[in-house]
């Protein structure tokens, strides 16, 4: 997930494959996306070299071989289980992001779009706002602190989280969490680590209607509370 510092870095480390890591702009307080209301899907970077170019289809190769037949539309866990969840600096290219065993959820989230979209299922980029509590928080804050990474996923007890959203009907989709390794349950739970507000991105002209979450329509590109 970029900063703004880090969109600088990026255009002298390299250019992001599927387009710029973007920057955190304040939102309407109004608004279920809260301060991140305005804030880019991340992109893994791209050299423009083989390596990248390697790594990218390394991963591709390796999602095929352990789904193994089997149904396209299950979720490649084996992400969660190559890299743990925790801090990355950004900017980060495809060749550090299938090789480092610790990885943010924009990683996650990314690396597990490429797979989707290559195993020919229409996919998209999802963001979610999540609650948490006072003691998650701050042991996220020193661990990201630690490692030279950016907080600004975090406020209050609420954080910023990247997943994925798939089409399994004309307008259905399901919601995948990376970092977590597996399905968002539709129908919801309060409480610690539930979901506040999601955010889908696509082409409105495609669905107009927005899409179908077990019984909620999202439209795309607005932030929906849950």
């Amino acid at each position: 997930m970029y900063l703004a510092e880090d969109k600088a870095k990026a255009g002298q480390a390299g250019t992001p494959e599927d387009g710029d890591g973007g920057f955190m702009l304040i939102g309407p307080a109004a608004s279920p996306g809260g301060k991140w209301t305005n804030f880019p899907n991340s992109h893994i970077s791209h050299h423009g070299t083989a390596c990248c170019d390697i790594a990218r289809e390394w991963l591709l190769a390796f999602d095929f071989a352990q789904r193994n037949g089997g149904d396209i539309l299950s979720g490649p866990r084996w992400m969660r289980e190559h890299s743990d969840w925790g801090p990355s600096v950004w900017p980060i290219h495809w060749c550090e992001a299938v090789d480092v065993k610790i990885v943010d959820c924009g990683v996650h989230a990314a690396m597990a779009h490429a797979a989707f979209v290559a195993r020919g299922i229409p996919a998209f980029r999802a963001q979610f706002v999540q609650r948490y509590n006072a003691d998650a928080v701050a042991s996220w804050r020193k661990n990201w602190s630690e490692a030279g990474a950016s907080d600004h996923w975090i406020d209050g007890d609420a954080i910023y989280h990247e997943g994925n959203a798939v089409l399994v009907g004309d307008d259905s989709i399901k919601l995948w969490d990376g970092s977590a390794g597996w399905w968002i349950n539709p129908r919801g739970e309060t409480g610690y680590a539930s979901l506040a507000a999601v955010r889908i991105e696509g082409d409105p002209d495609c669905f107009a209607g927005g899409l179908r979450w077990g019984e909620r329509r999202i439209p795309l590109n607005e932030w929906t509370a849950i």
